[in-house]
């Protein structure tokens, strides 16, 4: 409960719009890319995993 709290802390603080790639950000939030022939998943730190068609 405390790393989402701290997650949750750490994304209000961030501005809205994000217009290019924020390394700190990414390095926060997500805890691997699995990167297949037709598609990628993305793990976030949160345990939540989505799925993405190439």
């Amino acid at each position: 409960m405390n790393r989402i709290k701290e997650l949750q802390d750490f994304i209000v603080g961030q501005e809205t719009d994000i217009t290019e790639f924020d390394e700190a950000l990414v390095k926060k939030l997500i805890e691997k890319i699995t990167v297949f022939a037709d598609h990628f998943t993305v793990e976030f730190k949160s345990g939540t995993t989505i799925g993405i068609e190439a």
